[in-house]
């Protein structure tokens, strides 16, 4: 496991300013996040900018393994055909990044909603993971569909990737999500192992998703987590997704970042 942060630590900065910053700090694996992803599909040809961006970070040794899909796409929602056309120019950024990990929330929430049953839900899952995954074939990218609230467990990850059948899905482990469900860490991870490819890595109290760093005043059992990871032999970014640490001044925020990174040495080791 090698550590890692997602960029929209430094939310407020250019994606150059970002990867600057980050390795003046000596972090050199980063997920680029939704925010920063945005900033440059506007630039252009997704393929281009994400090459020329990947060239750019590589001057200061940094790579991007991980990646966050959009944020507010539901992929599952009415207006799929939409959402699928909307997300290919974010895998082909992806792919131009030579990220390998691309996270992705399952979707589902308009259809719960709307009343529509477990057989209907799935079956628009399918639909979207199918064509995602199909485009992005023949690359080193993996879809990982994140444990959320419409897809808490590692179950109903996993029976969303057999269903669909492609060998190009994954899971991402969200810590902070897990401890506001089962918060069974362990089996979590026992029951995803085979598709584990991604985490974030987040604390919180149990009330609502913080976003915090570990060992502070969450409720996450990280003494389960880690061993459990090398037991299953994850060997993927430990990346921190720790929003709920930037409101600080600049300073405070930069000092906090070299706590992390002792932090993640520490529990790593």
């Amino acid at each position: 496991m090698r550590p890692a942060i997602w960029t929209a630590y430094f939310l407020e900065l250019s994606p150059e300013e970002t990867v600057a910053t980050f390795a003046k700090k000596g972090w050199h694996e980063l997920e680029l996040s939704d925010e920063h992803a945005r900033m440059l599909l506007e630039r252009g040809a997704p393929s281009t900018t994400g090459a020329n961006f990947r060239c750019h970070a590589a001057e200061y040794g940094v790579a991007f393994p991980q990646g966050h899909l959009s944020l507010t796409c539901d992929i599952a929602a009415s207006n799929q055909d939409e959402v699928i056309d909307g997300l290919k120019p974010w895998l082909d950024l992806f792919v131009a990044l030579e990220i390998r990990a691309a996270v992705l929330h399952p979707g589902g929430a308009e259809r719960m909603e709307q009343g529509a049953d477990e057989e209907e839900v799935m079956a628009a899952r399918v639909r979207a993971l199918s064509a995602l995954s199909d485009h992005a074939a023949g690359t080193e990218l993996t879809l990982c569909l994140e444990n959320i609230g419409t897809a808490p467990e590692a179950e109903d990850l996993c029976a969303i990737i057999e269903a669909t059948g492609r060998p190009n899905i994954g899971i991402c482990l969200d810590t902070g999500h897990l401890n506001l469900a089962s918060r069974d860490q362990k089996g979590f991870i026992q029951k995803a192992q085979p598709y584990l490819k991604a985490l974030h890595i987040a604390d919180n109290d149990g009330s609502s998703d913080q976003h915090l760093l570990p060992y502070g005043r969450g409720t996450v059992r990280w003494d389960d987590v880690v061993p459990s990871l090398r037991q299953a032999r994850y060997a993927g970014l430990f990346n921190l997704e720790i929003p709920g640490e930037r409101n600080c001044p600049l300073p405070i925020q930069l000092a906090k970042l070299d706590y992390a990174k002792t932090l993640l040495k520490l529990m790593l080791d």
